[in-house]
């Protein structure tokens, strides 16, 4: 029992800003470490729910509320996963060989590519943000959307075959406990999955689809362009496939009412 709330307090520190008690790193402790994964997301989204309460609550403007979706993560997580998007994106930029971008992912400096790419970035999705409705079904959407992402993104750390045998992504593989954390994720995916189509479900079909296409695409993209995946790929791929399950929710959302 002291394994899993290690695990759950190395998964909350090392993936988000939210403050938790000090503990090692060695295997015993990260074993179940990726189970919380999608725990992390919950939380990022109890921060969005109380940013959509207040808002309605206080009658925010629409890109007020807008900014404030695209950095309550940012914040909650400490931008841990741009930075992986932004090492992607110097990368796939070098035009390079697999070895070199490796070698770029490791660089600790940002590219001008880099800080061209999150700030796009985070214009668009504001701009998005400034589409949806301050409803709570919205909110909820917005919620399971975060914990999807991080079960999708569990799932390519623990199962897709990695460019090191190095890194934090390789310690999650030997210290993963196989199929036991596999099996936890699928259920919490699963679980998201349900709570979604019952609040919409052709809103939900289609913000699940687009994500788990985007996963299909990313074991073709990691091993071609960079010999395997990293801490950084699974950083890269959850924030493409938030943008992308943000951007259905809000096509789909507006042609089915909601």
């Amino acid at each position: 029992m002291m394994n899993v709330l290690r695990s759950a307090a190395l998964a909350f520190s090392s993936f988000s800003k939210i403050p938790m008690p000090r503990v090692e790193w060695h295997e015993k402790n990260m074993r179940y470490m990726m189970c919380f994964f999608p725990a992390v997301g919950l939380a990022q989204g109890a921060f969005l729910a109380g940013w959509f309460a207040f808002c309605q609550a206080v009658g925010v403007g629409p890109v007020l509320f807008g900014a404030g979706v695209a950095l309550v993560p940012v914040l909650v997580t400490g931008g841990i996963h741009l930075d992986g998007f932004c090492d992607v994106v110097d990368a796939q930029s070098s035009h390079a060989s697999s070895e070199r971008k490796r070698e770029i992912l490791k660089d600790p400096h940002a590219g001008a590519f880099a800080s061209i790419a999150v700030a796009a970035y985070l214009i668009a999705y504001t701009a998005l943000a400034t589409e949806l409705k301050t409803g709570w079904v919205v909110a909820a959407l917005l919620v399971c959307m975060h914990v999807a992402s991080r079960c999708m993104s569990a799932i390519a750390t623990l199962t897709y075959p990695t460019s090191s045998s190095r890194g934090m992504l390789s310690m999650f593989h030997e210290s993963g406990n196989g199929v036991r954390v596999l099996v936890v994720i699928a259920i919490e995916f699963a679980c998201c999955a349900a709570v979604m189509i019952w609040l919409s479900a052709p809103v939900a079909a289609a913000m699940l689809g687009s994500g788990l296409l985007l996963l299909a695409l990313l074991y073709p993209f990691a091993r071609t362009q960079f010999g395997g995946m990293s801490g950084d790929l699974a950083g890269f791929f959850l924030q493409v496939a938030e943008i992308a399950m943000l951007a259905v929710l809000v096509l789909v959302g507006k042609a089915v009412g909601l």
